[in-house]
């Protein structure tokens, strides 16, 4: 089987958008405070803010889409994906905001074929690229998107001194 023809992308319920808004607003704040940007003690509310400001009315919200990733061979939820519709140079494009395959379903290609499919649908939408944001110290998601053609196009860098 072709491997963006391994899973679908389907609308998220709503039950599903309120375990990924706990979920995503967890993740978020953890990942900013790892990477040094929000203390911990800010980093739920600050998250909590970023969510609420990106998707003011849930999944109604204009532009973006929160959908639930299928497993296609065994119709089973592996994770979800989202974006948002975004300018980049003129041109229309899909920024992705979080891709999350469950923890028992990791490492067996649904990550890969997720964004297969993305590109399939991206491309039927007229969009004419994908955008995304990885943590410096995400390098299992860094080697799976240089893997499927995406590169660098911005770098931050930063260097703690003693004292």
């Amino acid at each position: 089987m072709e491997a963006a023809a391994r899973v679908r992308l389907q609308p998220m319920p709503e039950e599903a958008f309120l375990r990924l808004r706990q979920v995503s607003i967890r993740n978020y704040a953890a990942e900013q405070a790892r990477a040094g940007d929000w203390t911990e003690a800010e980093a739920s509310l600050l998250a909590l803010k970023a969510f609420e400001n990106l998707l003011p009315v849930g999944l109604a919200t204009e532009g973006h889409e929160l959908c639930e990733i299928v497993d296609a061979e065994v119709d089973h939820v592996v994770g979800i994906l989202w974006y948002a519709r975004r300018e980049r140079a003129g041109e229309a494009i899909a920024y992705v905001y979080e891709l999350e395959i469950h923890p028992t379903f990791r490492r067996m290609g649904h990550a890969r074929a997720a964004f297969l499919a993305l590109e399939e649908r991206v491309a039927a939408q007229g969009l004419k690229g994908i955008s995304l944001h990885v943590f410096g110290h995400n390098v299992a998601a860094r080697a799976l998107y240089e893997a499927l053609g995406y590169h660098d196009t911005h770098v931050s860098m930063f260097k703690a001194l003693a004292g």
